[in-house]
C-alpha cells in the first residue's frame, strides 16, 4: 500500500471504477463517468493510472462484446440458411419455427455457446472491476485482465516535450544562423 496517495485520490479513483456499472441505467455510462472522472483529475498520477486502465478495459469489452455478438449472428445465419435450403425455416414477429428440429440442433448449441461467452465475460467484468475498486481503496495499482491498452501513459506528453525541445532549439543563440 503506497502512504502518499492521500484519501481523496483513492475515494475518487474507487468511484472512477464502480461508475462503469451506470451502463445499466445509462446507455454508455460506462465510459462518460469514467471518462469525466478521470479527465477532471488527470493531473493526479494515481487517478491518471486507474482511470487509464478502466476506459482500456470497457473499450475492450465492448469490442469484444461486438466481436462475439457478430461472430454468433454470422455463424447463426449461415447455419439457418443452410437449414433453409432443406427444410421450412420461418422466422417472424409471431413465430419462430422449424419444421425438423433435430435439423436445427446446430444453431441451439451455437446460440448456446455464445450466450455462455458473453455470460462470462460479463462475470469478467463484474470480478475484475469490483477487485480494482478494493485495490484502488487500499492504494493499489489493478491491471485488468485481458484489457487492450489504448491510452498509453503519457502519449501526450511526448508531443509536448518534442515541440518544446524545437522551440528551444530556435531560441538557442548557437545555433542561430545568419
Amino acid at each position: 500500500m503506497n502512504s502518499n496517495i492521500v484519501k481523496e485520490e483513492k475515494t475518487l479513483a474507487t468511484i472512477l471504477h464502480l461508475s462503469v456499472f451506470s451502463k445499466f441505467i445509462i446507455p454508455f455510462g460506462n465510459f462518460i463517468f469514467p471518462l469525466i472522472l478521470w479527465l477532471t483529475k488527470k493531473e493526479k498520477p494515481f487517478i491518471d493510472d486507474h482511470g487509464r486502465r478502466a476506459i482500456n478495459f470497457q473499450i475492450s469489452l465492448f469490442l469484444y462484446t461486438v466481436l462475439i455478438v457478430a461472430t454468433g449472428i454470422a455463424i447463426i445465419l449461415f447455419q439457418a440458411i443452410r437449414l433453409d435450403a432443406q427444410f421450412p425455416f420461418v422466422i417472424g414477429p409471431d413465430q419462430f419455427y422449424i419444421d425438423e428440429m433435430g435439423q436445427a440442433i446446430s444453431i441451439v448449441i451455437t446460440i448456446t455457446v455464445f450466450a455462455i461467452l458473453l455470460s462470462a465475460l460479463f462475470i469478467l467484468e463484474l470480478f475484475a472491476v469490483i477487485s480494482a475498486s478494493i485495490k484502488a481503496s487500499n492504494g493499489e495499482n489493478y491491471s485488468f485482465p485481458l484489457s487492450i491498452n489504448f491510452i498509453g501513459k503519457n502519449s501526450d506528453h511526448h508531443h509536448i516535450n518534442h515541440q518544446q525541445s524545437k522551440n528551444e532549439q530556435f531560441n538557442n543563440p548557437q545555433n542561430q544562423t545568419l
